[in-house]
């Protein structure tokens, strides 16, 4: 089960819509201690039904700190892009150092066409301001562009690049240059170009979309610098590209990226919220031609992104494997009934019929959900402190961490047990259930990978989501909601008499020994002779054996608890990007691409968009 803790402040979260401002705080009952991240609120004097709770807020309305100014939060909304940006395979193989040199040199030429653009649009913006200041700013980033460009002539020296006046232009090349000039010109929603405009204010907002435009360049290079300066190995100086990674990571390129977005902040103080909507379209289409121009350059080479399009799967099958609660969602299921429970249950002085489940009055029932909750909270802290080994281990140990698991799983065993017998689950409507979980937010991003995952025509897919969720028409109702019935649930259940729960659970999955279990089971049963490339994507202890046994395991999150078992037991951590870059330096040392289970290792992700650039790519 997960624990439920009384929360001391109000906290607006999915069920807010039907539930008062006091909150209940729940934890995972994943057996991992988890941070108080997954809180609901209770209702107030009359309840709403689920189907008051709210969606998922698009990326464009998320949340940014005030004080934060416009270019920065226009790149805090597009952490998306840039992480794809970051795992195209041209980034990746550049980042690694063994992309072809054949390739750089196509890179530079097109990156002079596109500089020389660059610059070109920084002269009409000039034009478009009367401000002194900002004048000589895009005078300054101006000068810069063209020692960008002399540092690329000395790389067309040193490896004998051809003319780049005789090179071939991509199409993505000519599509971002102009997109940039035509921008520049004054081409945007209407406006009318630089010659007829009449007022200061109007050249203005022209050289601001200017700059709008040309903004997310400058972010994502410095950006990447500084990712792929962290990168360098001790034998750095024999990195083939470290004078690009040098020269995007240094305090200049670095001070540069904060002026121009110094120069929008100023250049969009007196805009309309109409226009600031153009400008923020305009650096959301700059980022994604960013992507583009990475993904044109052609690549003679093997690449370990994206992994769909891995060869060796072309006569295989890829197998996904997917935990629920808190990795797919952003507030724990438990939390969901529990709440549908405390919120549809009769008052004390209510006269239930004679036909109804018999059900205990609200108040009784939360402080029930508290008593619970609180001895769960105790005993599983007690639980975790007992299976961790006295010394760490010096090599990976997965069977010393199974056998120390069984001890995890009788726990959440008699805690189940528990919630039965107090009847909590009793008496909850199947659709207050289903409409529940057609209303859940799922973590930004989740949806559409399945989504694109399921659609992909490349390679063959499973999709398998394995769960200690107590309702499996919960998480059916979550995925149905976004059109993927193709996905496989694994899962508890609960018991109905006609439409209404009896409070008794169909026990399927209580730990991670049954979850490992139920994995071994899925892979079994596929009869045909096509090898099998496993992912498990998981954020607690309730998947580690799981994540292990996969040949790829995803962590998602930063689940303390899930590092300190798994470190003491051998488990190694690895960023996923990292991790990738070192797997494609072995790609072209003659090493495959293989990836092989049970080796210890896991990869961590801070989103699902890292694991879509990863798997799927753009």
């Amino acid at each position: 089960m997960r624990s439920l803790v009384i929360a001391s402040k109000p906290i607006a979260l999915p069920l807010a819509n039907f539930l008062s401002l006091r909150s209940i705080s729940l934890r995972s009952r994943c057996p991992c201690p988890r941070p108080q991240s997954a809180p609901i609120a209770r209702r107030s004097q009359l309840p709403l039904p689920p189907m008051a709770i709210p969606r998922a807020a698009p990326m464009s309305s998320i949340a940014v700190d005030n004080e934060v100014g416009l270019a920065g939060k226009f790149w805090i909304k597009s952490r998306r892009e840039s992480l794809f940006a970051m795992y195209t395979p041209f980034a990746l193989c550049l980042a690694s150092g063994n992309l072809k040199i054949d390739t750089f040199r196509h890179y530079i030429a097109q990156d002079v066409y596109f500089l020389k653009a660059f610059a070109q649009a920084y002269e009409l913006a000039e034009e478009c301001t009367d401000d002194d200041e900002a004048n000589i700013a895009i005078s300054k980033l101006r000068k810069d562009v063209l020692e960008e460009l002399r540092m690329h002539d000395s790389f067309a020296q040193e490896w004998g690049s051809e003319d780049t006046k005789e090179s071939t232009l991509n199409s993505a090349t000519v599509k971002y240059t102009d997109f940039l000039l035509a921008t520049a010109s004054g081409k945007v929603e209407g406006v009318k170009g630089p010659g007829k405009l009449a007022t200061p204010f109007e050249r203005t907002k022209v050289a601001a979309y200017t700059i709008g435009a040309m903004t997310p360049c400058m972010r994502l290079y410095a950006f990447l610098g500084t990712e792929f300066q962290t990168l360098l190995d001790a034998n750095k100086d024999s990195h083939p590209y470290k004078k690009w990674i040098d020269n995007y990571s240094s305090e200049g390129f670095q001070a540069a990226a904060l002026q121009i977005e110094d120069l929008l902040d100023k250049l969009s103080v007196s805009l309309t919220g109409e226009e600031l909507d153009v400008i923020e379209n305009l650096y959301h289409q700059a980022m994604k031609l960013e992507i583009e121009f990475f993904l044109a350059q052609p690549l003679a080479q093997p690449t370990v992104v994206p992994l769909i399009r891995d060869p060796s799967l072309a006569a295989n099958r890829l197998m996904l494997f997917s935990d629920f609660d808190l990795t797919c969602t952003v507030v724990d299921s438990s939390a969901i009934l529990a709440e549908i429970a405390i919120v549809t249950a009769p008052r004390t002085d209510t006269t239930q019929s004679e036909s109804q489940l018999a059900r205990m009055p609200s108040a009784e029932l939360r402080k029930t959900w508290d008593i619970l909750s609180r001895r769960y909270t105790e005993e599983y802290e007690q639980c975790i402190e007992s299976i961790m080994p006295a010394e760490k281990a010096e090599a990976f140990d997965y069977e010393a961490l199974a056998k120390a698991l069984e001890q995890l799983s009788d726990f959440e065993k008699r805690a189940n047990s528990r919630v039965i017998e107090s009847g909590v689950l009793k008496g909850l409507n199947l659709e207050d259930i289903k409409k529940a979980g057609e209303r859940m937010i799922l973590q930004d991003g989740c949806t559409s990978f399945f989504k694109k995952f399921i659609k992909n025509e490349m390679v063959d897919v499973n999709v398998h989501v394995l769960s200690y969720c107590w309702c499996g028409d919960l998480i059916r109702s979550a995925f149905s909601s976004g059109d993927l019935q193709l996905l496989n649930v694994h899962t508890n259940e609960l018991t109905f008499d006609e439409s209404f729960s009896t409070g008794e659970i169909v026990k399927k999955m209580e730990s991670p020994i049954d979850k490992a279990k139920t994995f071994d089971e899925i892979l079994k049963n596929k009869e045909d002779d096509k090898r099998n490339l496993t992912i498990y994507i998981g954020d607690s202890i309730g998947d580690i054996l799981c994540l292990l046994k996969a040949d790829i395991g995803i962590v998602i999150g930063s689940s303390s608890s899930l590092r300190k078992v798994g470190s003491q037991f051998g488990v190694s951590f690895v960023e996923l990007y990292p991790g990738l870059v070192k797997k494609q330096k072995e790609y072209s040392e003659g090493s495959s691409a293989y990836w092989k289970g049970s080796s210890g290792i896991l990869y961590t992700v801070s989103s699902w968009a890292e694991i879509q650039a990863f798997i799927l790519g753009w």
